[in-house]
């Protein structure tokens, strides 16, 4: 009976692995569609970006895979470990990493390039939860808000230098985390005001910044604002239904790096609104259902870890789809599973290991099955 019990207790979220699956099999497949231009002019090959691309998603299910089952518990006290190395990596990130486009972002591994970035969201997610378990009953007080948002300072301020969207994206964590630990809001409007402070100060301290504020308000009017308006083209050409799979006319050197962070106006480009919106609702889903598992988790820390990744996973897309609609400035932020970047997608899928390790390990059966 109890090992009966147990293995129900072990039923991971199939939901959960059929939406990722789907986002990561959608995303090659715009990936190869978005990419074969740039591939074939600049190395001869239109299945370049496609290929390293498969390689870093075939790694991630596999580390997604690993990380699933593993007890969360065991990772969370792995944390402050984590933590520290993504620190120490962002740190060697500005003494020795490579520069691309004019960011420095990358090391080197031998033939391959890692992104410290990314880890350290992953590596954040898991801090923040191991010192709100810690504390216990005092998250409460405002002292504890102020010490945990502290504490992220270092990551953030050494991301922030080349990599401003991350680190916005690291403080947006952070916020969500302490907000759905603490049962006050007052003191909320406290950490807005600083926060809208922090970033006026952060955007004001390199000219590079306050020009891209210029550029969206007039991207006429500016070179650099040549990509918004192009991708803005794209999204608008693709009508209802779009001009069909593969068919984008921008992604022939009008959109720059169309497989990046303007992916998501190709899609609007050949899958026209219809598709658009399939793939918010594919989001849409993905997120309702870390909320589905963090709400039924029996314990704070398997709550706290889905919460995470719903937070970082719809800040990302909002921020993306915000970009390229041209809603707010262009930040350098990628659409989760769709746009190129191996680091990325690892990551990404090791996140979703993560919830569904809670899944398997920790989730209340009887509430979950009655979802």
């Amino acid at each position: 009976m109890a090992q009966k019990k147990e293995e129900q207790n072990r039923k991971t979220d199939a939901g959960l692995w059929v939406l990722v699956l789907l986002l990561t099999a959608f995303g090659l497949v715009m990936l190869l569609s978005s990419s074969e231009y740039n591939g074939r002019v600049r190395f001869g090959d239109s299945a370049y970006y496609f290929k390293k691309q498969l390689f870093a998603t075939s790694l991630g299910l596999m580390v997604m895979y690993l990380v699933s089952r593993c007890h969360y518990r065991v990772l969370v006290r792995m944390a402050p470990a984590a933590y520290l190395l993504s620190v120490i990596l962002s740190a060697m990130v500005l003494a020795v990493g490579q520069e691309i486009n004019g960011s420095r972002r990358w090391l080197n591994l031998g033939p391959l390039s890692f992104q410290p970035s990314e880890f350290a969201k992953m590596a954040v997610i898991l801090f923040l939860v191991w010192q709100i378990e810690r504390a216990g009953q005092k998250t409460r007080g405002i002292w504890f808000m102020c010490r945990t948002m502290l504490t992220l300072l270092p990551i953030v301020g050494l991301v922030g230098t080349n990599n401003l969207s991350t680190a916005i994206i690291i403080l947006g964590i952070g916020v969500m985390l302490i907000f759905v630990s603490n049962p006050r809001y007052l003191p909320f409007l406290g950490i807005g005001a600083a926060g809208i402070c922090f970033m006026t100060v952060f955007l004001a301290a390199e000219s590079y910044r306050l020009e891209r504020l210029a550029i969206w308000r007039n991207p006429e009017k500016y070179e650099k604002g040549f990509q918004t308006i192009q991708g803005l083209y794209a999204i608008g050409s693709g009508g209802l239904f779009g001009r069909g799979l593969g068919s984008s006319i921008q992604k022939l050197g009008f959109v720059p790096e169309a497989q990046n962070d303007m992916i998501f106006s190709i899609v609007c480009e050949e899958l026209g609104l219809c598709g658009a919106i399939l793939v918010l609702v594919l989001f849409a889903l993905l997120l309702w259902r870390l909320c589905v598992l963090a709400m039924h988790s029996m314990d704070l820390e398997g709550a706290l870890i889905c919460t995470g990744v719903m937070a970082h996973m719809a800040i990302q897309v909002i921020l993306n789809v915000a970009v390229v609609t041209n809603t707010i400035p262009n930040t350098g932020i990628t659409l989760p599973f769709v746009s190129y970047g191996g680091t990325s997608v690892v990551f990404l899928l090791g996140e979703m290991g993560l919830a569904l390790s809670v899944s398997s390990h920790n989730v209340n059966p009887d509430a979950y099955n009655r979802r």
